[in-house]
């Protein structure tokens, strides 16, 4: 209750309080490629429920036609602003919108494509779905360059489950097992300075 009471009144003044910046971006974004501002992929919630993402475009129309769903820095399928937008997690901030609908939280294990938690075990599956997703978690913070770990690879996707994926879990099963308020605020804390510096 005092999480989700938090969620609604940092996102909606969250929201208020970037909203110049959103826009300054979306205009930048329209200027930069053609295709529409936002990205509505889909994302697996509590529960298993799916919903719709909000992410500011940061690739060509189309993109998941053209490649799988990880992202190398040197993806042919980045705009030139698309990657300025990744590299300072600006692509993010419209997830304050997916967190004041009740879709996502602040902190929670990162939100999956439908296809990637199909292939979590069942015991993985139960109990990262037992909560909400979040805008950060505890993977987020050991893993903010994502992208630059994937940089050359042949195959992304692969490199993702190889290198990234069993640190993310193992992470993300810690935090729903040791979730507190108290650990959320420090992971939020942990991720502005991450960002901002």
């Amino acid at each position: 209750m005092i999480k989700r009471l938090f969620d609604i009144i940092f996102s909606f003044f969250g929201l208020i309080l970037v909203s110049p910046l959103l826009l300054f971006l979306a205009v930048l974004i329209k200027l930069d490629s053609k295709g529409p501002v936002f990205y509505r992929g889909k994302r697996v919630g509590k529960d298993g429920k799916e919903f719709r993402i909000f992410k500011f475009r940061s690739m060509v129309p189309d993109a998941e036609k053209l490649g799988g769903p990880s992202t190398s820095a040197d993806d042919f399928r980045l705009t030139k602003f698309g990657k300025f937008l990744r590299k300072h997690k600006l692509d993010e901030l419209p997830q304050l919108i997916n967190v004041l609908k009740g879709e996502m939280s602040f902190v929670g294990p990162r939100p999956e494509v439908p296809s990637e938690v199909q292939t979590y075990d069942e015991e993985t599956k139960k109990i990262i779905l037992s909560i909400k997703p979040g805008m950060s978690d505890l993977a987020s913070l050991a893993d903010l360059r994502e992208e630059e770990i994937l940089r050359g690879s042949k195959d992304p996707h692969q490199t993702y489950r190889e290198l990234i994926k069993p640190q993310k879990l193992k992470l993300a099963v810690e935090y729903v097992k040791s979730r507190s308020f108290w650990l959320d605020l420090k992971i939020i804390l942990k991720t502005l300075k991450a960002v901002i510096f």
